[in-house]
């Protein structure tokens, strides 16, 4: 028999709630810059005529619930791991786990989540959650910050703690590529799956500034395998040193429908009324044959 086969255990959850919570009441400081990755992601919704009327915000941190009630979608609850966060979107909030969806099947026709679903153990069983949580063709929605964020952060930091300690411990989150996701949202049971990417550019006065903004935003490191000592004095001088203060946000974005009779499928094979070589106005040679 084999075993059961479990999730990674990679994020301390309770410690991404908790400096979520505690960033709740600086989160204004980084609102340009969720505002605009919410609004990158929205546009997703001026490409399809489906009318809306029962969304989950999920993690928005106030810049999506307020922006889907203004394209008219009346019902809109926000749910968070922080309960300040969640109550900070306006409407109904709901303080939950996205790898635990409190939520009934078909709850929704719209779910959006905007950099939030890169502190999830589970992806994967997150994803089949949400869309079980949707209706019947229900879209879902997702950015995360994708391979390639904090690049630099994430090397100055290795560099100076290579040169400082003799060794590289995590800093910085994993975060995906985009080639995976498309197959993630495939195997959740989504309908037309597509990823796709965006970038917003961002530049920072000092070092001081992009480490500010990201516990404003509850962005700390929370691995599990990061090293909590106290590091060296002269650490992060080292590192803030070689840091290029011009970097840019990759936002991974992710599109599914949950099934759906009405929706398109791919021809059954065979099924095709006109062979590629009439297509192509050329001669079809069967295998073996010599041409001519």
């Amino acid at each position: 028999m084999g075993g059961v086969e479990t999730a990674p255990d990679i994020f301390d959850r309770e410690l991404v709630a908790l400096r979520r919570e505690r960033a709740a009441s600086r989160i204004d400081q980084v609102a340009p810059v969720l505002d605009a990755a919410a609004a990158m992601l929205l546009e997703r919704l001026d490409d399809t005529t489906h009318r809306f009327s029962r969304a989950l915000d999920l993690g928005g941190r106030g810049a999506v619930a307020p922006a889907l009630r203004a394209r008219g979608i009346p019902f809109v609850v926000s749910m968070d791991l922080s309960p300040a966060m969640a109550r900070r979107a306006g409407g109904l909030a709901v303080v939950g786990d996205e790898e635990w969806l409190p939520f009934a099947p078909g709850s929704f026709d719209l779910i959006v989540a905007s950099l939030s679903l890169h502190w999830v153990n589970d992806l994967p069983g997150a994803l089949v959650q949400l869309r079980q949580a949707l209706s019947p063709d229900g879209l879902f929605l997702a950015s995360l910050p994708g391979f390639g964020t904090l690049q630099g952060l994430r090397e100055a930091l290795q560099a100076a703690e290579a040169e400082t300690r003799g060794g590289v411990s995590p800093r910085i989150s994993p975060f995906p590529e985009l080639r995976d996701l498309a197959g993630l949202l495939q195997r959740a049971g989504f309908a037309i799956p597509v990823a796709d990417h965006e970038r917003l550019p961002m530049i920072y006065r000092s070092p001081m500034d992009l480490v500010a903004d990201l516990r404003a935003a509850g962005e700390s490191n929370a691995v599990r395998a990061r090293d909590s000592r106290i590091p060296p004095r002269d650490f992060f001088p080292l590192a803030f040193s070689r840091l290029d203060l011009e970097m840019e946000l990759r936002l991974m974005v992710m599109t599914g429908w949950s099934p759906h009779e009405s929706q398109q499928k791919p021809a059954r094979r065979g099924s095709a009324d006109v062979r590629l070589a009439e297509a192509l106005g050329t001669v079809e040679i069967k295998a073996g044959d010599k041409p001519g």
